[in-house]
């Protein structure tokens, strides 16, 4: 594969360790990154799974992410050199980590090579392994096949379905749901392929994470499966519209660190320099996915063309989850239905509502029923204090909302769910006038005063205090790390 590259000449103060420039499936990072210099272009496209984008993408050279933090100091890495931070000596894997002691080799299994990822998945392929996972017995297997019978329900439980599968629920789900469209036998899918494929996302993502983990991603593509299935949708998407949106919901938040987008920009890390501060974690996400798909080959028997035209739409629906984004879809998104001007046998149309479904599927866990949606609520809020934590460890100013000491849990969904979910969910309602949607605004309803409870109960301040009028709601909305 021809790599094109147009990276400028820097000084080479210090040159990448020639293991880090072996090591397949890496990220080249950003020549203006403060972390290594500027590797060679010739070297880097030398690797295994290295992608090309062009200037026009905004990046000259991408490989996909190992993004081993530890190997900085092999090369004499100054955290506190000039224009660094020492939060840079952090290592994602454990940013969540209860533990301080080692990492065990389970939850390093992401950053594995491509051969070592297949030694790891041997359960998955039905080989032994040498050091056997817990097998689940028959009666979870038959469980789990029980619960995928229910799928389409809004009430579903994906932390059980994920105990059930032995933590495979991404997998396992988004598998079952491609085979149940009949989306192999149409696009020959390889089987084999789709199931490493699969098994590599799930292991993309960090298990770590308090809420940005394979489970939510799960969460999220049953949530999309349930949009996709709504009258409107099913009578007008193609079967590559259900592909590209399943897929999209799956790999969305794929290698998020834990962090938001603010955190990375002031700490100079490298995701922001090399996507230029914008939409840094969405692209970095779309461009992990594509890295997979290229590396297993998933789409490799698709003429070319159409092969990097479904990958284009993949990054346009991951783009569409920056939550910074939220007003500027919203607005599109109002003015079409006052307009009444949505038409669904119009591709692009049809495209904007796989973009609307997947925001309102990545942040639809105010609209489950109370005994869900606390749980996602005490994740995130967990994983916001973790930041603030670290924040504070560091000396950096604290992100608004990750002060432990200043916020409570039921003041920042009360804000989240007036200022975020509730506008776009009214407009989805307002769009698919559906029993779905009914009970999603009621579960909403529902859930925003039972926090409204708890807020009267701590004695809390109003949750208004800690957010900026409607008006401005594009600023609380960036200080979220979704």
């Amino acid at each position: 594969m021809e790599v094109c590259y147009q990276l400028p000449v820097l000084p080479l103060d210090r040159p990448v360790p020639k293991h880090v420039l072996s090591r397949r499936g890496a990220i080249s990072f950003s020549s203006s990154s403060s972390l290594f210099g500027a590797p060679d272009p010739r070297q880097l496209s030398q690797r295994r799974g290295a992608i090309s984008y062009d200037s026009s993408d905004q990046t000259a050279l991408y490989i996909r992410m190992l993004g081993d933090v530890r190997v900085r100091s092999r090369v004499g890495f100054d955290p506190e050199g000039k224009g660094s931070y020492s939060y840079l000596c952090i290592d994602f894997r454990t940013l969540h980590c209860d533990s301080a002691g080692p990492v065990s080799g389970r939850r390093l299994r992401r950053l594995l090579s491509f051969q070592r990822y297949l030694h790891s998945s041997r359960l998955l392929w039905g080989t032994p392994h040498l050091n056997p996972l817990h097998i689940l017995d028959e009666d979870y297997t038959g469980q789990a096949k029980c619960m995928l019978e229910r799928v389409a329900t809004w009430n579903f439980d994906i932390f059980l379905y994920d105990r059930l599968t032995n933590g495979n629920s991404l997998v396992t789900l988004t598998f079952h749901l491609l085979n149940q469209y009949g989306l192999l036998e149409l696009f020959q899918l390889d089987m084999v392929k789709l199931w490493r494929f699969l098994v590599m996302v799930q292991e993309d993502y960090h298990s770590l994470n308090p809420y940005h983990n394979a489970v939510h991603a799960a969460d999220v593509t049953q949530a999309m499966y349930c949009y996709l299935r709504e009258p409107k949708l099913a009578k007008s998407l193609t079967s590559c519209d259900i592909l590209l949106g399943l897929l999209a919901a799956a790999t969305h938040d794929l290698d998020h660190p834990g962090v938001n987008q603010p955190f990375l920009i002031k700490t100079n890390h490298y995701l922001a320099k090399l996507y230029r501060n914008s939409s840094v974690l969405e692209n970095h996400h779309w461009r992990s996915a594509v890295g997979l798909l290229r590396e297993t080959g998933l789409f490799s028997h698709l003429p070319a063309e159409d092969g990097l035209k479904m990958e284009h739409q993949l990054g346009s629906l991951i783009l569409a989850t920056d939550i910074s984004r939220q007003n500027e879809y919203l607005g599109k998104f109002r003015t079409h239905l006052d307009q009444d001007d949505l038409y669904l046998s119009n591709a692009s149309h049809r495209h904007f509502i796989l973009q609307m479904a997947l925001k309102c599927a990545d942040i639809c866990n105010p609209c489950r029923p109370w005994e869900l949606s606390k749980q996602w609520s005490e994740k995130v809020t967990e994983e916001f204090f973790h930041q603030g934590d670290i924040e504070k460890k560091h000396r950096l100013e604290v992100s608004p909302l990750c002060d432990s000491q200043s916020n409570s849990m039921a003041n920042i969904q009360i804000g989240f769910m007036t200022y975020v979910v509730e506008p776009l969910f009214a407009e989805w309602g307002r769009f698919s006038d559906t029993h779905l949607s009914q009970t999603m605004l009621g579960h909403l309803g529902l859930n925003k005063a039972s926090w409204g409870g708890l807020v009267q109960q701590e004695g809390s301040s109003s949750p208004e205090e800690n957010l900026l009028p409607e008006d401005n709601v594009t600023s609380p909305v960036l200080l979220l790390p979704l």
